[in-house]
C-alpha cells in the first residue's frame, strides 16, 4: 500500500536561535505547511510576546506547546532520523543533498520514526559539534548569496516536506534507533576502539566522526544497536582476557 509523508511525526528545532520574532516566523511557516512540533534550544530570547506577535494567531498554539531545552543532545535524544541545515561546506561536513531529494529520503521513514530538522544560529548556523548528532545534511541551493534568514529556510524545507505529503510512495522504514540509542553506541565504540588501538586516544572525536559518516549511511534499528553494543563488550571482554594471560 502507497503512503505519502507522514508530517506528524516532523519536529522543527532551532538551536540557539537568537531573536523572538525568527521563533514566532518560523513557527508561523512549519504550520503553513503542516508541521505541527517545535523545540527551542537555549534560545538568546525567548519573550513569548514578541514571539506570538511574528506566529499570530494562526501558530500561536504550535508557540504555547513548543518544547524548550538547554542542549541540542536531550532535545534530539527521542528522534529516530535527524536533518541538520547547513550553507557551508568542508572536508569534515556530511555529504549535504538538496531539499527536495531529502523530502523524498524522508517519506519512508517518517511512517513509523520520529524526524526532526535542525537549524543553527542566524550568525553561525550549526557547528561540526552539532551536524555529528544528525543522520543527514542538507543545504538550500541559492543563486550566490547563500545565507537565508532563519524562517525562510524553515519554510524551503517544510514546503518540500509538503509536497511530499501529497504523493504518494511505496518504500517503508521500520522504526530506527532513537538520537539516545545511536549516542550509547558511538560512546561505547569510542572506549572500545581506544580500548584496542584502533583511534587514536589523543584526538578520538575526529576518528569518531569518520565512523559516524559511515552508521548514518545505515538505517540503524534498536536491535542493530544493542548488536553492536554486544559485539563492544565482547571484544573487551575478550581483551582483557588476554592481558589477564600475559
Amino acid at each position: 500500500m502507497s503512503v505519502p509523508m507522514n508530517l506528524k511525526n516532523v519536529a522543527i528545532v532551532l538551536h540557539q536561535p537568537s531573536y523572538p520574532e525568527n521563533i514566532g516566523a518560523a513557527a508561523r511557516a512549519a504550520c503553513n505547511m503542516g508541521v505541527r512540533q517545535l523545540i527551542v534550544v537555549n534560545p538568546r530570547d525567548c519573550d513569548l510576546t514578541r514571539v506570538l506577535k511574528m506566529a499570530t494567531h494562526f501558530a500561536a498554539d504550535l508557540v504555547e506547546q513548543m518544547e524548550v531545552f538547554q542542549d541540542l543532545e536531550t532535545a534530539l535524544a527521542p528522534f529516530q532520523y535527524v536533518v541538520g541545515t547547513t550553507a557551508r561546506h568542508g572536508g569534515r561536513r556530511a555529504t549535504s543533498s538538496d531539499p527536495r531529494k531529502l523530502a523524498e529520503q524522508l517519506v519512508p521513514i517518517s511512517q513509523k520514526n520520529r524526524i526532526a530538522l535542525v537549524f543553527g544560529p542566524e550568525s553561525r548556523g550549526l557547528t561540526n559539534a552539532d551536524l555529528r548528532l544528525c543522520h543527514a545534511v542538507v543545504t538550500i541551493p541559492t543563486a550566490g548569496f547563500a545565507s537565508l534568514n532563519l524562517a525562510q529556510a524553515v519554510m524551503v524545507l517544510c514546503y518540500e516536506l509538503f509536497l511530499a505529503s501529497r504523493e504518494d510512495v511505496r518504500d517503508f522504514t521500520p522504526r530506527l534507533a532513537t538520537r539516545r540509542e545511536l549516542e550509547a553506541m558511538y560512546e561505547k565504540l569510542k572506549e572500545t576502539f581506544i580500548h584496542i588501538c584502533f583511534i587514536n586516544p589523543e584526538n578520538p572525536d575526529y576518528w569518531m566522526g569518520h565512523i559516524r559518516r559511515f552508521f548514518s549511511r545505515l538505517d540503524m534499528r534498536a536491535r542493530d544497536v544493542r548488536i553492536i553494543r554486544g559485539i563492544c563488550r565482547q571484544i573487551e571482554w575478550y581483551g582483557s582476557r588476554g592481558a589477564k594471560k600475559d
